[in-house]
This record gives C-alpha cells, structure tokens and sequence, in this order.
C-alpha cells in the first residue's frame, strides 16, 4: 500500500507537487481539527458532568484532583493522536520512509520547533507549514478549553474546602453526642449495680442470683438503647453530609 501510494505520489508533474502539499495538507488539516474539536466537546462534558457529581454531597478532594489531571491528560492524549495522524499519512505517503522520523518531524512541525534534523523532499515541504497551522489551531483550542476546565477546577476546590470544615463540624457534634450516649449509659448502668447491690444484701443465695439475672438483663437492654441511639446519631451525620453539596453553581 505504501509503495502504492508512493508511486502514485511520484506521477504527479513536479510543478504541482508544491500545490498537491498544500491541497493534501488542507484536507487533512481539516480532518483533525474537526476531530479536535469533537474530541475537546466530549472531553469538556464529561468533565461537566463529573464536576457537578462532586459539588453534591460530601467533599472528595481527591476524586476532584483525579478529575482534573484525567481531563488534561485526555487533551494531551488528542494533540498525541494528531502528531500521530499526520506521522502515519507522511510515512504511508513514503515522504519519510522510517515511522520514528516520521513521528518526530510530525512532532517538531507540530509544536513549530522546527528543529529541522528531518526534513521532506522540497517539492513536499509545503506540508510542514501546514502541519505547524494544524498544531497552532488544536493548541489554542485546547487552551481556551484548558482556562474553562481550570477555572472550573479552583471553584470546586474552595468549595470543596468550605464543605470540608462543615463535615469536620458534623462528625465532632456526632462524636460528642456519642460520647454524651455512652456517659448516660455508664452513669446508668454504675446506679443500677448499686441498687442491685443493696437488694443482694438483704436476699438469700436464690434471691441474691435472681436479682443478678436481673440485673444483666437491665444491663444488656441499658447497652442495646445505647447501641440503638448511637447508630441513629451516625446515620444522621451521615445523612447530614450527603446533603453538604450546595449543587453545581451557575457559570460566571
């Protein structure tokens, strides 16, 4: 196929072959940015959505720090695959016969290094400008996008922080009032082994181990309450967190 195309390439008049660069070039040039394009919309979405997730509930820093470098890797990820586009159209082309030259003019014309150690055939390089205008055109794409997804970022973050304390301030109420539970048990239980005590003392052997029957039942109900309020107070500061998340504020 490549040899193919080479030889096809090779029939051109060498008078036109500057023209057929830039016509080549254009077309492909066009192709990736509309797949930029689509690609940078799908990415901006999908960060959208994930962001308006973590504004809602309780604060998760380090699903929002994910979020963010997922998102920029995926924009890296594009500007990859369009180096790699145009290494592959250049290397099927036979205009660079091996793919790591290829991909390495591609990646210099790209970025406009220009470094210039590979270099086409000059009835071709018409092509290297263009490749350079792909990257300019992808770059600013993605930097516009880029500002948005970073402005987005700093957002979540100082709320992330606000919300961060409020769950701080939740979780020490739940622990007092725990703490408080298992103080009104213990005070409880110590008054009911007095009073247990008392009762020994003016019972027979049979009295003395009924009333300790009792008493372990007291205790053992006393402990159940305890255990009851203290998973009420936990599933409230539970249910009190998931409600933290002011929702997805509006665009300024």
């Amino acid at each position: 196929m490549t040899n193919f195309l080479h030889s096809l390439l090779l029939q051109i008049p060498d008078e036109f072959k500057p023209w057929a660069a830039l016509t080549l070039g254009a077309i492909i040039l066009v192709g990736l940015v509309l797949v930029h394009g689509s690609g940078i919309h799908s990415i901006l979405l999908f960060h959208k959505r994930s962001e308006r997730r973590l504004w809602l509930g309780r604060p998760h820093h380090f699903e929002a720090t994910t979020l963010f470098a997922t998102s920029v890797f995926l924009m890296l990820s594009l500007h990859i695959i369009g180096v790699l586009v145009w290494a592959f159209v250049l290397a099927h082309l036979g205009l660079i016969l091996k793919a790591d030259d290829a991909i390495y003019f591609c990646a210099n014309a790209y970025t406009t290094l220009g470094y210039g150690l590979v270099d086409l055939d000059p009835k071709w390089r018409n092509i290297s400008p263009i490749i350079g205008i792909s990257g300019l055109f992808t770059f600013a794409w993605t930097t516009s996008a880029l500002v948005g997804v970073v402005t987005g970022h700093n957002r979540l973050l100082e709320q992330l922080v606000i919300e961060r304390e409020k769950q701080l301030e939740l979780r020490a109420a739940a622990r007092k009032s725990v703490g408080a539970v298992r103080q009104q048990e213990v005070d409880a239980e110590r008054t009911s082994r007095m009073k247990n005590e008392k009762d020994h003392e003016a019972g027979g052997v049979r009295g003395r181990f009924e009333n300790w029957r009792e008493e372990n039942r007291e205790i053992e109900a006393m402990r159940e309450t305890e255990r009851a309020k203290i998973a009420e107070i936990r599933q409230k500061e539970r249910e009190d967190e998931d409600k933290l998340g002011p929702g997805m504020p509006p665009a300024k």
